[in-house]
């Protein structure tokens, strides 16, 4: 499949791993930030064949993985106590919030249903103008435009009973709050290239710059990490920190143009609580004050729910690279999909996931 076998060549994968054995002379901790790029490292074993000096960690690039309690709190109360028609995607509904998840909200007779789209819930909204419809609207800057254009047509369409969750968060603030936390290890990045894809590059030099750390914008596949991881390498043995798009097939440095005015026209900078980092100022996306009636936390009186107490679970320090999920005491044991106790051990994207999923057997071939 052009576009996908040739970014998964042996050959070229061996090759590349040599090339960074080669140039990593120096112990260096490199962070992918992206849950998609965790999962390919470990289902191939990319991080296995890296030689000793270098250390791949894994960020807070699962979008569910970082939607807060508090939200998930929100969700299941409007579909048990505001009698909506609550649309989400599916790896959303494991999650656990403070109280209860969604799968437990629908058991208990929440319409809770799985959909494809924002759009999917427009349309739901359109069938059913007697039922409130909200769309649980999580992601990066990557699925912002979708949801932005979701309320885009509701209001053309004038759907008055569709509005949405808004969990939307920004991964140039996450990258700084992770650089300057006293614990921090992270000294390069892989970027997302889908958040690219949109956004380009522009946010990235100035971190770079101020924090000393290359950031490399890398693709989804093993030849794609393993040449980003050989950049980054290249620059932090030559005390260079820059940034470098080594997506070009699919990245252009002003982004998607037309997504982005779509985004800014819908959406605001505001501060946003990341489940495991806490509040990060300005570092997710709110409907503007011209959307408010799209609004479900505006629309709905909603209460918040009281915290859960402390757990096992270390998925805040997994997702700021301070430890791997084998370092938790539950992984595997009281922690499984089936039975989570956070959210990266549930989402398709979550670290966690990734190495129950792949690391309890031999990896696949590259």
């Amino acid at each position: 499949m052009k576009y996908v076998d040739e970014y998964r060549d042996a050959a070229l994968v061996h090759t590349l791993a040599a090339a960074i054995a080669r140039a990593a002379t120096r112990p260096w901790t490199i962070m992918e930030i992206c849950g998609g790029q965790t999962h390919a490292i470990v289902k191939f074993g990319l991080d296995e064949l890296l030689p000793p000096p270098l250390t791949l960690v894994h960020g807070p690039g699962c979008p569910v993985c970082v939607t807060s309690a508090d939200l998930i709190d929100a969700a299941v109360e409007l579909a048990l106590q505001h009698g909506v028609i609550l649309c989400s995607f599916g790896d959303m509904l494991r999650v656990p919030g403070n109280g209860i998840d969604l799968l437990t909200a629908k058991a208990r007779g929440g319409d809770v249903r799985i959909v494809y789209s924002p759009l999917d819930a427009v349309t739901l909204a359109r069938e059913h103008p007697a039922k409130p419809v909200v769309f649980f609207a999580v992601g990066f800057e990557t699925t912002a435009p979708a949801n932005a254009l979701a309320v885009l047509r509701a209001e053309r369409e004038q759907v008055r009973n569709f509005s949405i969750l808004t969990s939307h968060v920004l991964v140039p603030p996450a990258m700084r709050a992770i650089l300057g936390s006293p614990d921090n290890r992270v000294q390069g990045f892989l970027a997302a290239g889908h958040v690219c894809t949109i956004m380009g590059l522009q946010e990235y030099g100035p971190i770079a710059r101020d924090h000393r750390a290359p950031i490399i914008i890398t693709g989804f596949e093993p030849v794609d990490i393993l040449e980003g991881i050989l950049r980054c390498v290249q620059q932090l043995e030559s005390g260079r920190a820059e940034v470098e798009n080594a997506y070009a097939r699919a990245v252009r440095p002003e982004g998607n143009l037309h997504a982005r005015r779509i985004v800014e026209q819908v959406f605001e900078i505001a501060d946003r609580d990341w489940r495991g980092l806490g509040v990060i100022p300005r570092s997710g996306l709110a409907l503007r004050p011209a959307y408010a009636d799209y609004d479900a936390a505006r629309r709905f009186p909603l209460r918040p729910v009281a915290p859960a107490g402390a757990t096992e679970c270390i998925s805040g320090e997994i997702m700021r690279g301070v430890r791997k999920p084998p370092d938790c005491p539950a992984f595997g044991t009281r922690c499984t999909p089936e039975h989570p106790l956070g959210a990266p051990m549930v989402s398709s994207e979550g670290a966690c996931a990734a190495y129950h999923r792949y690391r309890s057997r031999p990896a696949a071939p590259a």
